[in-house]
């Protein structure tokens, strides 16, 4: 068979002209720079949804993408392309694999990873020089098929070609998707995950090659099972600081109840089979949020840090001229607690210790006693993009927290993000702000978080149309989409006889 070189040819240039001519007069056009996010991944324009392909390559980490080259909704899916050094500032690039348009078919080209081949396993390096290959699902609409597909690229991941012996791995199915590759050394081969979907299980493959793929085993059914699974990703995490003991966790993306949902699995894996070290019904969340979904890391990130990313949905309002963002990047570990292992998320350190450099500058409020009227912030800017990281001390107080997007002229129009002590709860409540924009069931979102020594820890990152808060050094993680108004700027800490601390950066630079 053929290579075929995925670069721009006339007929892609021809649909795109086409389908933006069309298709300018039904969307939404009116900007909305105010939904921008500050500090978090967007496209310049157009959809965007999963992350792919995560590498650290040359001091750089790369970024591809879901993404919609001609419109701004879901659709003509391809590998958009971005890079950035600090995690926060990005340099977007062409499309790096655009859907492949035959007369035949339409393949569209879906999530899955790219890896540096150092050892040019697969052969496709030039020159001496270890190529990049690209692993991910073919998506042909018309066939209702997924399979497997690779291509690689000899110019550092700005282009790609397509191998001549796709597909790879081929079900004849209608849901199988989301490859993610890595290389196992004990066995020196490398390691593929990928969603058996409507079975609910992670299927492992191995190959010496890239090429040839070998059935390994079978996980699941287990844990949330009412959706389909997704964007399966295995990874050894360091356990309570220590390189020595290392336990592997399973990621996986399903519908949940009230929307996304990220579990997670922690157990062994031997180099064939992952072994769950939990009870099969036992069901652990990445993040309790409405938006945070598809999750992928980077696993080569400096200091040896698995570094997670994921997508954090829209919901129902329309943005313009982009459509979806990234979360803020999570470093990854675990830690013995009461309950077991467990999953702990801290925002990137990349991105904290270079704080001070992004930002347009720095608020240190220490061991504020608060009283009964709620007291405004100083240091967060008016335009919603600031990070805030808040010491409570709770002493009496059964509520304490913040008040977000106040409008001084809607002054019952706000979001609270607050710490119950009575459940032992944090919860984000949009009640007031967002009952047009979230269901029901959303508008009030909650996550299990115990005081220590009566103190609570709170992160909370707030970027024009999302909110991240971490609780406990990264314990727990809700993450959430907003749309303030234009006014919605303000903000405040409220919590009568609690004594709290804070730093405050304004994001806005």
């Amino acid at each position: 068979m053929k290579h075929y070189p995925i670069k721009r040819t006339f007929l892609y240039n021809l649909l795109l002209l086409v389908v933006t001519a069309v298709s300018a007069d039904a969307q939404t056009t009116t900007p909305t720079p105010q939904w921008r996010p500050a500090y978090h991944f967007t496209p310049p324009k157009n959809w965007t949804n999963d992350p792919n392909g995560l590498l650290y390559l040359n001091g750089e980490y790369q970024l591809y993408y879901q993404h919609n080259p001609f419109e701004n909704k879901w659709g003509h899916m391809s590998w958009g392309h971005a890079t950035s050094t600090d995690l926060v500032h990005w340099k977007n690039l062409p499309v790096a694999i655009p859907e492949i348009i035959t007369k035949d078919t339409t393949t569209w080209i879906y999530s899955g990873s790219a890896v540096l081949d150092k050892n040019n396993t697969s052969g496709f390096g030039k020159n001496g020089k270890a190529p990049i290959v690209a692993i991910f699902t073919a998506d042909q609409p018309t066939q209702k098929k997924e399979s497997q597909f690779i291509a690689y690229s000899n110019d550092g991941g700005l282009t790609y070609t397509q191998y001549s012996g796709n597909p790879v791995i081929d079900l004849n199915k209608k849901d199988f998707r989301d490859p993610n590759v890595f290389w196992y050394e004990p066995t020196k081969q490398w390691i593929m995950t990928v969603a058996m979907v409507d079975e609910h299980m992670v299927r492992l493959y191995g190959s010496k090659d890239l090429k040839a793929w070998t059935k390994l085993s079978d996980f699941g059914p287990a844990g949330y099972t009412k959706n389909g699974w997704e964007c399966p990703s295995l990874l050894p995490l360091i356990v309570d600081g220590s390189p020595a003991n290392i336990k592997w966790v399973l990621l996986v993306s399903s519908g949940g109840d009230h929307g996304p949902l990220m579990q997670y699995y922690v157990g062994d894996f031997d180099g064939i089979t992952f072994k769950n070290s939990n009870d099969a019904s036992k069901i652990l969340t990445v993040d309790y949020g409405d938006a945070f979904y598809a999750a992928i890391a980077w696993r080569d990130a400096p200091r040896n840090k698995n570094t997670l990313l994921g997508w954090i949905q829209n919901g129902r309002q329309e943005t313009y001229p982009w459509e979806g963002q990234m979360s803020i990047p999570r470093d990854l570990s675990l830690k013995t607690t009461a309950d077991g292992i467990r999953l702990i998320q801290q925002p990137a350190a990349v991105v904290k210790s270079n704080l001070g450099e992004i930002s347009a500058g720095v608020t240190v409020v220490k061991n504020k006693v608060l009283d009964e009227s709620d007291s405004p912030i100083s240091g967060v800017g008016n335009s919603n993009s600031y990070w805030i990281e808040a010491e409570v001390l709770l002493k009496a107080a059964k509520n304490a927290g913040f008040k977000i997007v106040q409008n001084k002229l809607k002054p019952d129009n706000d979001i609270t993000v607050g710490y119950d002590s009575e459940k032992q709860e944090l919860y984000i409540d949009c009640t007031k702000a967002e009952k047009n924009n979230k269901s029901a069931a959303n508008l009030i979102q909650r996550m299990p978080l115990k005081p220590v020594n009566g103190k609570v820890k709170i992160q909370l990152l707030v970027d024009r149309s999302s909110v991240e808060v971490f609780g406990n050094d990264g314990e727990q993680v809700i993450t959430t989409q907003i749309y303030p108004e234009v006014l919605g700027t303000g903000a405040a800490v409220f919590g009568k006889g609690s004594e709290m601390s804070m730093k405050i950066w304004d994001m806005s630079k």
